[in-house]
Protein backbone atom coordinates (compact mmCIF):
# COMPACT_ATOMS: atom_id res chain seq x y z
CA UNK A 1 0.00 0.00 0.00
CA UNK A 2 1.20 3.02 -1.20
CA UNK A 3 2.56 5.73 1.83
CA UNK A 4 2.47 2.53 4.54
CA UNK A 5 4.96 2.46 7.46
CA UNK A 6 3.35 -0.29 8.86
CA UNK A 7 0.72 -2.22 10.10
CA UNK A 8 -0.61 -4.37 13.06
CA UNK A 9 -3.33 -6.74 14.44
CA UNK A 10 -4.33 -6.13 17.95
CA UNK A 11 -6.48 -7.70 20.52
CA UNK A 12 -7.69 -4.60 22.61
CA UNK A 13 -9.45 -7.04 25.21
CA UNK A 14 -5.34 -7.72 26.28
CA UNK A 15 -3.51 -4.96 24.44
CA UNK A 16 -1.08 -8.18 22.92
CA UNK A 17 -0.06 -7.62 19.08
CA UNK A 18 -0.60 -10.62 17.23
CA UNK A 19 1.16 -9.76 14.94
CA UNK A 20 3.01 -7.04 12.46
CA UNK A 21 4.51 -5.42 9.83
CA UNK A 22 6.66 -2.41 9.26
CA UNK A 23 7.34 0.31 11.58
CA UNK A 24 10.38 2.63 11.60
CA UNK A 25 12.44 4.51 13.70
CA UNK A 26 9.47 7.19 14.62
CA UNK A 27 6.99 4.34 15.54
CA UNK A 28 7.43 1.21 17.28
CA UNK A 29 4.49 -0.97 16.15
CA UNK A 30 4.16 -3.09 19.01
CA UNK A 31 4.22 -0.46 21.69
CA UNK A 32 1.63 1.82 19.73
CA UNK A 33 -0.52 -1.05 19.19
CA UNK A 34 -0.98 -1.96 22.73
CA UNK A 35 -1.20 2.03 23.64
CA UNK A 36 -3.89 2.51 21.13
CA UNK A 37 -6.21 -0.52 22.81
CA UNK A 38 -6.81 2.60 25.45
CA UNK A 39 -8.04 4.52 22.50
CA UNK A 40 -10.58 1.53 21.22
CA UNK A 41 -11.66 0.30 25.11
CA UNK A 42 -12.66 4.52 25.53
CA UNK A 43 -14.78 4.81 22.03
CA UNK A 44 -16.22 1.74 23.29
CA UNK A 45 -17.25 2.93 26.13
CA UNK A 46 -18.38 6.41 25.05
CA UNK A 47 -21.05 4.49 22.23
CA UNK A 48 -22.33 2.74 25.09
CA UNK A 49 -22.61 5.26 27.69
CA UNK A 50 -24.65 7.36 24.62
CA UNK A 51 -27.01 4.18 24.07
CA UNK A 52 -26.03 4.58 20.48
CA UNK A 53 -26.59 1.46 19.45
CA UNK A 54 -23.85 1.33 16.81
CA UNK A 55 -20.50 -0.11 16.47
CA UNK A 56 -16.97 1.53 15.33
CA UNK A 57 -16.25 1.34 11.34
CA UNK A 58 -12.93 2.98 11.90
CA UNK A 59 -11.32 5.42 13.89
CA UNK A 60 -9.12 8.18 12.42
CA UNK A 61 -6.31 10.21 14.31
CA UNK A 62 -4.19 12.67 11.75
CA UNK A 63 -1.07 14.03 12.76
CA UNK A 64 1.27 16.35 10.93
CA UNK A 65 2.90 13.82 9.28
CA UNK A 66 1.36 10.70 9.46
CA UNK A 67 -1.86 8.95 9.49
CA UNK A 68 -3.11 6.15 11.94
CA UNK A 69 -6.77 4.39 11.21
CA UNK A 70 -7.91 2.05 13.61
CA UNK A 71 -10.12 -0.77 12.23
CA UNK A 72 -11.90 -3.32 14.27
CA UNK A 73 -12.16 -6.40 12.57
CA UNK A 74 -16.09 -7.80 11.94
CA UNK A 75 -15.29 -11.27 13.38
CA UNK A 76 -18.85 -12.60 12.20
CA UNK A 77 -19.72 -14.04 15.75
CA UNK A 78 -15.91 -15.86 16.15
CA UNK A 79 -13.94 -15.46 19.38
CA UNK A 80 -10.79 -13.71 19.03
CA UNK A 81 -7.62 -16.09 19.07
CA UNK A 82 -7.10 -15.84 22.48
CA UNK A 83 -10.33 -17.14 23.70
CA UNK A 84 -11.47 -13.61 24.74
CA UNK A 85 -14.61 -11.95 23.57
CA UNK A 86 -15.68 -11.46 20.43
CA UNK A 87 -14.93 -8.57 18.29
CA UNK A 88 -11.69 -8.09 20.31
CA UNK A 89 -9.19 -7.68 17.86
CA UNK A 90 -8.65 -4.55 15.42
CA UNK A 91 -6.22 -3.33 12.47
CA UNK A 92 -3.67 -0.47 12.83
CA UNK A 93 -2.26 0.92 10.31
CA UNK A 94 0.28 3.69 9.93
CA UNK A 95 0.51 5.85 7.04
CA UNK A 96 3.47 8.29 5.71
CA UNK A 97 1.05 11.47 5.36
CA UNK A 98 2.69 12.75 2.21
CA UNK A 99 2.97 9.63 0.66
CA UNK A 100 -0.57 7.90 0.92
CA UNK A 101 -4.16 8.20 -0.29
CA UNK A 102 -6.34 8.09 2.41
CA UNK A 103 -9.41 7.21 0.45
CA UNK A 104 -7.69 4.52 -1.06
CA UNK A 105 -5.47 2.93 2.18
CA UNK A 106 -9.32 2.84 3.78
CA UNK A 107 -10.47 0.73 1.03
CA UNK A 108 -7.38 -1.44 1.20
CA UNK A 109 -8.05 -1.85 4.76
CA UNK A 110 -11.11 -2.86 4.76
CA UNK A 111 -10.40 -5.63 2.23
CA UNK A 112 -7.88 -7.01 4.70
CA UNK A 113 -9.95 -6.99 7.54
CA UNK A 114 -12.23 -8.95 5.55
CA UNK A 115 -10.02 -11.75 4.61
CA UNK A 116 -8.43 -11.94 7.82
CA UNK A 117 -9.36 -14.95 9.42
CA UNK A 118 -8.62 -16.14 13.18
Amino acid sequence: MDGAVGIALVDYSSGMILGKQGGNSLIDMEVAGAVLTQVVRAKIDAIETLQLNDAIEDILVTLGSQYHIIMPLDDGGRSSVLGGDPNTLFLYLVLDRDRANLAMARHLLRRIEQSVRV
